[in-house]
């Protein structure tokens, strides 16, 4: 795990390109820039090509669109590959509404991710293995959340994320478990999209996708940590406000101190 690419973010300060959900935009770009990048966004098809060429990271969310946002997406995430700037996709609820599953696996046919970053019944949804997904929650299902996940890594070429109480992350072969956070993370809704965005900005300062996407989980999840031993009777509300803060001041030094991971 190489903490010290926190050190280089806030140093390279790299442009994140995303496609946002609406109903998250506000954390995604706040979220970016308290940690030391620079996020900025678009939802115009005719400026994509410019706007990936300034990037260092791409970061694609699914949560929210229109037919014409789907052809935006489709063309940033080509303009992406094209360009070979890393790219992140957030394929929100692709486990509970079969239209997302089957727009998701188009898009997926028409450029290739570096990692995707998803909740279980996302990430069983795209690896097609049955899984009970709650809307935009993980909702529930029996299985080996390693072995989905590999599997999914395995089907997609990709570096994948499976976010939860333990985040696992995996190239299809080699997994590292991230073990801290907060169950507060579970009650902002725009936490999975921030860390979808973060892992585009670690992706943007190292050429390894793997290590980006698991120092990523462990920056997020650590410092979530971290809040609530500080705060212990921080609530939904004011926790988006200390993480905000922690986000721009937490050390790699800090980090280290209550690091879990396997």
């Amino acid at each position: 795990m190489k903490l010290a690419l926190l050190d280089d973010l806030r140093t390279q300060n790299p442009i994140v390109f995303n496609i946002s959900n609406f109903v998250t935009v506000q954390d995604v770009a706040n979220g970016l820039n308290a940690l030391g990048a620079s996020p900025i966004m678009s939802e115009e098809p005719a400026e994509a090509g410019e706007m990936v060429g300034l990037a260092g990271g791409v970061c694609l969310n699914l949560g929210a669109f229109t037919q014409a946002q789907i052809q935006q997406i489709r063309t940033v995430g080509q303009q992406a590959n094209a360009q070979h700037k890393p790219l992140v996709i957030d394929p929100v609820a692709v486990g509970a509404v079969q239209y997302r599953k089957q727009v998701a696996t188009g898009l997926l046919a028409d450029f290739h991710p570096d990692v995707i970053r998803g909740n279980a019944g996302e990430i069983a949804a795209l690896a097609d293995i049955s899984w009970q997904a709650k809307g935009i929650d993980a909702g529930e299902g029996a299985g080996d959340l390693v072995a989905i996940a590999q599997a999914c890594a395995q089907k997609l070429d990709c570096v994948v994320i499976l976010s939860g109480p333990t985040d696992i992350i995996t190239d299809g072969t080699r997994v590292v478990k991230v073990l801290n956070g907060t169950p507060l993370f579970q009650v902002h809704v725009g936490s999975g999209d921030m860390l979808s965005s973060i892992v585009a900005a670690f992706c943007a300062v190292t050429p390894d996708t793997f290590e980006a996407a698991q120092t990523a989980c462990l920056v997020f999840a650590a410092i979530g940590q971290r809040v609530v031993q500080a705060v212990p009777d921080v609530g939904a509300g004011s926790f988006t406000v200390h993480l905000l803060d922690a986000l721009q001041s937490t050390t790699v030094a800090q980090i280290e101190a209550v690091a879990a991971y396997e």
